[in-house]
């Protein structure tokens, strides 16, 4: 019979209530919780079912109020949240207006910070350790790690600098499978008892000092029995390289192991100095499905349950993905193009890089969560003659901007980065919108910057790409072609020169990559009311077609700049510069695309509505600029009188 544990839990002072004979059962509703809400509203699963008991172990152990745990990654946080107060609103996760799919302050006293990206925790934890010195703070400081983020430049560099200071924190390793791995067993656990209990650290003290006392041979036997101690350790700890930085290591213990946890982590709760403690987890743990194919249910999508079993929900076999099309497209061009190589940064999958890696895989290189070498490693291959392509999410991007600038830009070189999730991503949030890279690749010389309007386009563009003698950026959007046909042939993409994809003479739309779906829509949408606007397909954000942007301006009353980016210094900013630079008329020009705030999370199309440049919002938006111009100056009358009474 099920005791519904759950149910009770509304912070962690109600766990704490709580028999630890009791938490294996809670362990087991709460993956069942999981499993039911992510089921019908598509979220991290394999990593979050990895974590139950070593959450639940943490919270039993610590109080979070006054000490604090950081989540590194923060996808990992599905039951931190349920035992914090948002058990209720689980099943809002990552809707919009809901919970966040990761770590947010602004939802909870338990979440410290927003976290969305790997690597930034130990630093972080180190920051807090060493603010509490300084202010004569006494708590614990517990950080996360887990999901390879501890492969990240930044996570070495934040435990070589504490290994230093040597602060008090918590560095939990969640290992599950990753390059870091140990035997867990009976004898691996009864050395780590032994080594965590202060009883045993007393125990050896004595003895120290028991051999000191005696004659000479007792400091022989000291010194040797230091010697000896130093040489199993190395032998018999995987961590030793932990400890090798100043760091207290402990482990590999078993993360499922609830009693376990909870015994160690009470132990090294009381040490001082910089403690690791090594746990093993199962990523998927209790869900079969996702135990077997973590990868598979790492960002899953909607499922039933049938008799035990996994019924998917059938995809529409009609709708292709960009990131699709790219893998595609790429694997072509590197069959008969030998220099092509392509780089990941542990998005396999998500990038679609997977196909490419099993069509050649001498020429694919999956660097880990280390975004920054896989620019540097680029370097290196094109000094050698090779063509990389990087396919890299946009927001992810960002943290190899100095290699791009230093490694790419500066030493004149070529290659491809391939930016997917270009723009709003969706349920994600504001930790993975992709909605930055415009402006921070744009000032960089040599740059070439990119985006389809489609499967076509994106095809064509990666072609003419890789035979750029230049550095080469391609945006495009988590989100599938507009088009049912992928056969249809691009015209070949001249550099710097864009398209008028649909004439017109009341006002023009200037788009930029996928928005120019947008724009057509809404100009279908203003031809119901005889209002006929120019549609203009940008395809670079640089270099401009100064020849036709200077055109349409010149010609038309109303002149829109669309994109899926940050309006700060974007695609609209650059087009400002050029009529600037040209001493135009800049009056009739207006920019959209998105403001300068953080968007939250929500579907794609839900985000876009909310700030008004989806196809309705534009719409209205023209109107109204079309209801200010003067009678006199509208070339189509009745076009005017018809729109003024709509808004």
């Amino acid at each position: 019979m099920t005791k519904e544990l759950l149910k009770k839990i509304n912070t962690p002072q109600d766990l704490q209530k709580l028999n630890i004979e009791e938490l294996p059962d809670l362990a087991k509703e709460i993956r069942g919780f999981i499993v039911d809400v992510v089921s019908r509203i598509p979220g991290h699963l394999a990593s979050n079912l990895g974590v139950v008991e070593l959450t639940i172990a943490l919270h039993y152990t610590f109080d979070f109020l006054k000490d604090k745990l950081i989540w590194d990654v923060g996808h990992q946080s599905y039951v931190h949240k349920i035992l914090t107060g948002r058990r209720e609103a689980f099943s809002t996760l990552r809707q919009y207006k809901g919970l966040s799919g990761f770590p947010n302050k602004k939802e909870s006293k338990y979440d410290p910070f927003i976290c969305g990206h790997g690597g930034h925790a130990i630093s972080t934890a180190l920051g807090l350790s060493c603010a509490d010195n300084i202010n004569g703070v006494n708590r614990k400081i517990v950080a996360v790690v887990g999901d390879a983020s501890i492969g990240e430049g930044m996570s070495f560099e934040a435990l070589n600098h504490a290994g230093d200071l040597k602060r008090n924190m918590i560095v939990i390793l969640n290992d599950n499978e990753m390059a870091i791995s140990g035997t867990v067993g009976a004898f691996s656990k009864y050395l780590n008892k032994i080594r965590t209990t202060p009883l045993f650290s007393d125990f050896k003290k004595e003895v120290h000092h028991l051999l000191k006392s005696l004659p000479i041979v007792g400091k022989r036997m000291d010194h040797t029995l230091e010697h000896i101690t130093e040489i199993l350790k190395r032998e018999i700890t995987p961590g030793q390289i932990f400890v090798d930085l100043g760091f207290n290591y402990f482990g590999p213990i078993d993360g499922h192991d609830i009693r376990t946890l909870i015994e160690i982590l009470n132990d090294i709760k009381s040490l001082n100095g910089p403690i690791l403690l090594h746990v093993i987890t199962v990523k998927g743990k209790g869900f079969e499905p996702a135990s077997k194919n973590p990868a598979r249910y790492h960002s899953a999508g909607k499922f039933q349950m049938c008799n035990g079993k996994v019924v998917e929900q059938p995809k529409d076999s009609t709708k292709v993905s960009y990131t699709s099309v790219f893998s595609q497209s790429l694997v072509e061009l590197a069959k008969s193009n030998k220099e092509i190589v392509a780089i990941t940064a542990a998005m396999p999958e998500g990038t679609g890089l997977d196909a490419f890696g099993k069509a050649f895989p001498k020429r694919y290189f999956d660097v880990g969560m280390c975004e920054q070498h896989a620019i540097g490693l680029a370097n290196g291959l094109i000094a050698a003659g090779l063509k990389p392509v990087a396919a890299i999410y946009s927001t992810f991007l960002q943290r190899a901007y100095d290699q791009v600038f230093h490694d790419i830009c500066l030493q004149e070189h070529s290659m491809v980065l391939a930016l997917d999730r270009a723009g709003i991503v969706g349920s994600d949030g504001p930790t993975h919108n992709g909605v930055f890279d415009i402006a921070y690749l744009r000032h960089l010389p040599g740059m070439v910057l990119m985006a389809p309007k489609d499967g076509t386009e994106l095809k064509a563009m990666l072609g003419k790409a890789v035979q750029l003698d230049s550095p080469v950026a391609i945006r495009y959007p988590k989100d599938d072609i507009p088009e049912d046909n992928l056969d249809n042939v691009c015209e070949d993409i001249e550099v710097g020169k864009g398209e008028i994809v649909r004439e017109g003479h009341d006002g023009a739309i200037i788009a930029y990559g996928t928005m120019v779906q947008t724009s057509l829509k809404c100009a279908d949408m203003l031809a119901e009311q005889d209002i006929h606007i120019t549609v203009v397909n940008a395809r670079f954000a640089k270099p401009l077609d100064e020849s036709l942007i200077l055109k349409i301006v010149s010609t038309n009353q109303i002149v829109f700049t669309l994109e899926d980016h940050a309006l700060v210094d974007g695609f609209g900013t650059a087009v400002l510069e050029l009529l600037n630079d040209k001493g135009v008329d800049i009056t009739n020009i207006q920019r959209l695309g998105i403001p300068d705030r953080f968007m939250e999370h929500g579907s794609r199309e839900l985000i876009l509505q909310s700030i008004g440049i989806d196809a309705e919002g534009i719409y209205k938006r023209f109107l109204s600029c079309w209801n200010d111009l003067e009678p006199s100056n509208i070339n189509n009358k009745t076009g005017y009188k018809q729109a003024s009474h709509l808004l």
